[in-house]
């Protein structure tokens, strides 16, 4: 999603640097190129004017066009008027004292509000609450069905009802959640394929009914302009807090991301890029207007590897990998995180340039899946001391992986690469480390290091994703 609006302004970017000074017309023909950019991702063109006007303004001001670094001012400025078209400021759910939290979805059919329903339980739930999911979809066939499904996935209780009625299925629900002492309940209400009204005084008599302490609108960021005109008319009948964009890694223009904030005055708090329960992320304005810029997003990279906590560890491995002494069984391990934290392909587009390169074809995910039927192949020995794989051994694994010897030889230097950069990651040992008998003491840790990587560092753990696949 927004790939094609990042390249276009990357390109726009590259063509200012190149410049020592910038003159009025080089700054008017960055802007109709931004313009017409802006447009084809399907902005909304009330948005794009007043973000054309703001950004150009600034952009003429004295400061900016005579200073030694122009085109960096003006990248600068562009990524503050995208930041404050975003929302400018984080929009976190906030929630109240009231138990049960009363949390109620809207939005148009199909655009993935049961799956949204599900996903925020999930996500609630690692926050250690107790959420119960109301179904309130009478209409579509099997929606509760589905939403039980999702609910008996993610280990979250759903509410159906017996009736027809989706007021009585909603007060029944929050009754049933004071009954078995959940303090957050989510409804997940009927949509249609157009805004009718039907639809709206449904929306209505449920908000009266139970009071909800948010109203979240789901949409579809595969819409296009189309959702603006959607939203608004849910802003006016229902007043709704804020926005999950679902659908965030699909291949549209995405437009609407960028346009809701501004046209309706309504917070994006989440969005979605996936079908898997963890996929809900909160939505960070200024993080989102970087990603567009190709700056990447490091810190939700570095958030997400603090969020990991590997599995509990012994502490014999806890020690190796504090003295960066590494054996196979712990790049497995590796790998594993790696997945928990969306896969090589995630990592990669969190990083500077990494969006261009995921678009260039760069990264193959299902290396991590050839690179663990290699080290599966190897006899324990072989794992723990890497130093022993000799040819023949090399020959011998490469044909129970059923690859070639040269693949074997590109894990091995993968191996051998990590190794070298965990040296540089890693805090110096200052002899007070934790030890402990193997097999006796256990500790948590998380991916280490992350916190305290430069750019450089950065740049040399994309080259070793991108080159997972080589």
């Amino acid at each position: 999603m927004l790939e094609n609006l990042s390249e276009r302004l990357q390109g726009i970017f590259s063509g200012l640097r190149g410049k020592g000074r910038l003159t009025e017309e080089d700054i008017n023909q960055a802007m109709r190129e931004i313009r017409m950019a802006l447009l084809e991702a399907d902005v909304n063109f009330k948005v794009v004017k007043t973000f054309i006007a703001n950004t150009k303004e600034r952009c003429l001001d004295a400061e900016v066009l005579e200073s030694l670094t122009p085109a960096q001012n003006v990248i600068k400025i562009v990524l503050d008027e995208l930041t404050e078209l975003l929302g400018r400021t984080d929009s976190k759910l906030v929630l109240g004292s009231r138990i049960p939290n009363v949390i109620m979805l809207v939005g148009l059919q199909g655009s993935g509000k049961t799956t949204a329903a599900a996903k925020l339980a999930y996500r609630l739930k690692q926050e250690n609450h107790q959420p119960l999911l109301v179904a309130c979809d009478v209409y579509r066939p099997a929606a509760a069905d589905q939403l039980e499904t999702l609910g008996g996935e993610i280990g979250v209780r759903v509410y159906r009802g017996d009736g027809e009625n989706p007021v009585k299925i909603a007060t029944e629900g929050i009754q049933d959640a004071i009954d078995s002492l959940r303090d957050v309940v989510i409804i997940d209400t009927a949509g249609r394929l157009h805004v009718d009204e039907e639809m709206m005084t449904e929306a209505e008599n449920i908000k009266r009914a139970v009071k909800p302490d948010q109203i979240l609108m789901v949409v579809d960021a595969m819409t296009g302009q189309d959702v603006v005109n959607v939203a608004s008319a849910f802003a006016e009948r229902v007043d709704f807090d804020g926005v999950i964009m679902s659908k965030m890694d699909g291949d549209a223009r995405g437009g609407g991301a960028l346009s809701i904030k501004q046209v309706t005055g309504k917070p994006i708090k989440f969005i979605s890029s996936g079908e898997k329960p963890d996929s809900l992320e909160e939505f960070h304005p200024d993080r989102m207007a970087k990603r567009i810029l190709g700056m990447g997003d490091v810190v939700s990279l570095i958030e997400s590897a603090a969020k990991i906590e590997a599995e509990e560890m012994e502490a014999e491995a806890a020690e190796r990998m504090m003295r960066a002494q590494l054996n196979l069984n712990d790049f497995l391990d590796m790998n594993k995180q790696i997945r928990k934290m969306g896969g090589v392909s995630k990592l990669v587009a969190a990083l500077p340039g990494g969006d261009k390169a995921m678009s260039q074809g760069q990264v193959d995910e299902s290396a991590l899946d050839r690179m663990e039927v290699i080290i599966h192949s190897m006899t324990l020995q072989e794992r723990e001391k890497p130093d022993v794989l000799n040819g023949s051994r090399r020959a011998r694994i490469a044909a129970g992986a059923g690859v070639q010897v040269s693949d074997v030889n590109q894990v091995i230097k993968k191996f051998n690469e990590t190794k070298k950069m965990m040296k540089q990651f890693m805090p110096a040992d200052d002899g007070n480390a934790r030890r402990g008998k193997k097999g006796k003491k256990k500790r948590r840790r998380s991916l280490p290091g992350m916190g305290n990587m430069s750019m450089a560092d950065m740049k040399k753990m994309q080259d070793m994703l991108k080159g997972l696949d080589k």
